[in-house]
């Protein structure tokens, strides 16, 4: 595969320019892009599906060839997609979305193709479910089988390992290396450097909307200037105060944080689990983990308050029980969540700094009165992301990973008594996961936070998870199987 681009300049928002000065990418190169976040990963997926405006200099070789791309954006124009088919305010009807095989036959009618497919990624049971109705990870299985599918001439994967199961991690790993032996045309873009394969021959390093750097992969990753920006150094992390003002959560002595009764979660067509029993005391802290489409996010749904069925179980939070008549702000107030979901949904038209703000009064944009102390308090945490600089900046103006940093911001800000961490270092480059787990870590030292958190990464478990809920099976028919373990 010869691509070539000499003195390529694409054109971004608000008059920024991502320039690829040099890249001559040749047969027998396998090639992957590295960088962090905001630093032009996600334009530059994008200059390669043809889908910036090249303002001068030149492109060679990919006019000519058929593309398909995995990326988080992607997933969301999805997203979006479906939203505008929701046609419920007229029909009278939930709109659950597309059905998985519509949405995949689109792209290929081949049956068989596409059952193999989704039997190696884990989801052929879901081939009748409406989009919408399918977890963050099942979703995100669902764009890569459509670009599988696609038998496109070159297929970037651009995050391709995002929000997935330990086991579709695996299997996705062995379809990329299969396509590398039948001389696939593949471009990949990765966060994580643990995720470059040990085929890829080639490094791009994207710093400040520009290659830095490029070549064989060990002189890249030898390379002083690129080491500089892949460290992350501990010693510079500080968790700003806590706002006085924030509510504190007072319970009596013994009393549970949270306590769920023979939990059930069910729709009219999928059982998603029951039998769940579950109490967290004030300051333990629990990693969640199981596969995609186990239930995870919808547990953590129904504890914070999101999920309708909280009122029809034996569900007691913060010592109120659930459906006494109690407000939903009564709960909210002392939870901070950090999710996909979240970050799908936060349509709201603010600026960085009101995004961060607003997790003081959990809402979706910015509509109370601050005072100079809480904007400075939300400065403080955009310091410690290195994000101050954007405060004034409007949040869908920013990378995937820089509105996670931001959101991450938010969901920590009122340090509340319950935080919720659903794969928070999902989009994150290796820097800002590391500065993310310390923020955790420092967290987990306060008495007046616990911590509940989900990832399919072993490596970013941390010691402060001394307690675990674990999904040990997920049965279409039975639903899944939770064990609480020590």
């Amino acid at each position: 595969m010869l691509i070539q681009f000499q003195h390529a300049h694409f054109e971004l928002q608000k008059k920024r320019t991502l320039s690829i000065d040099t890249l001559i990418t040749e047969a027998n190169q396998y090639w992957a892009f590295i960088g962090s976040n905001g630093s032009g990963k996600s334009a530059f997926s994008s200059a390669l599906n043809e889908q910036l405006t090249l303002q001068s200099g030149s492109v060679v070789g990919l006019n000519t060839l058929t593309k398909a791309v995995v990326s988080l954006e992607e997933q969301n124009r999805i997203i979006e997609r479906e939203a505008e088919r929701d046609e419920s305010d007229i029909t009278n009807e939930v709109f659950q979305g597309t059905p998985v095989i519509e949405l995949l036959s689109e792209i290929n009618d081949d049956i068989n193709l596409i059952q193999h497919w989704a039997n190696g990624f884990g989801i052929a049971h879901l081939m009748d479910e409406g989009f919408r109705k399918l977890s963050t990870g099942e979703s995100r299985k669902v764009i890569l089988i459509r670009a599988l599918l696609s038998q496109a001439e070159l297929i970037i994967f651009d995050e391709p390992f995002e929000g997935l199961d330990a086991n579709s991690q695996r299997f996705l790993a062995d379809t990329l290396s299969e396509l590398h032996q039948q001389q696939q045309s593949m471009i990949l873009i990765l966060n994580r450097l643990d995720e470059v394969p040990d085929w890829v021959t080639h490094l791009g390093f994207l710093h400040n909307l520009s290659l830095l750097a490029q070549g064989t992969k060990a002189s890249v990753l030898e390379s002083e200037t690129v080491k500089a920006f892949l460290t992350f150094n501990q010693a510079e992390l500080n968790l700003p105060e806590r706002d006085p003002c924030s509510p504190k959560l007072s319970l009596p002595a013994g009393d549970p944080l949270f306590q769920l009764n023979q939990g059930r979660v069910a729709y009219s067509d999928r059982l998603i689990f029951k039998d769940l029993d579950w109490r967290v005391e004030p300051g333990d802290h629990w990693a969640i983990l199981g596969p995609n489409g186990c239930g995870k996010s919808t547990l953590l749904n129904l504890i914070s308050g999101d999920h309708p069925q909280c009122y029809a179980n034996d569900l007691t939070v913060f010592g109120i029980k659930r459906g006494s008549g109690e407000s939903i702000w009564d709960i909210k107030q002392h939870i901070g969540i950090i999710s996909a979901a979240l970050q799908w949904n936060y349509k709201a038209g603010t600026n960085v700094i009101s995004t961060v703000l607003s997790g003081l009064f959990d809402s979706i944009g910015l509509y109370s009165q601050v005072d100079e102390h809480q904007k400075n308090l939300a400065l403080a945490w955009l310091k410690q992301v290195k994000l101050d600089h954007q405060a004034n900046t409007p949040l869908h103006q920013l990378s995937y990973g820089e509105q996670r940093l931001v959101l991450i911001c938010r969901a920590m800000i009122k340090q509340p008594a319950l935080l919720i961490l659903d794969e928070p270092c999902q989009g994150l480059d290796e820097p800002n996961r590391q500065l993310v787990l310390g923020f955790i870590e420092l967290l987990s030292q306060q008495s007046a936070t616990t911590l509940l958190y989900v990832t399919h990464h072993a490596s970013d478990l941390l010691p402060c998870f001394t307690r675990r809920l674990m999904c040990v099976s997920a049965d279409e028919a039975q639903g899944s199987t939770w064990q609480v373990q020590a």
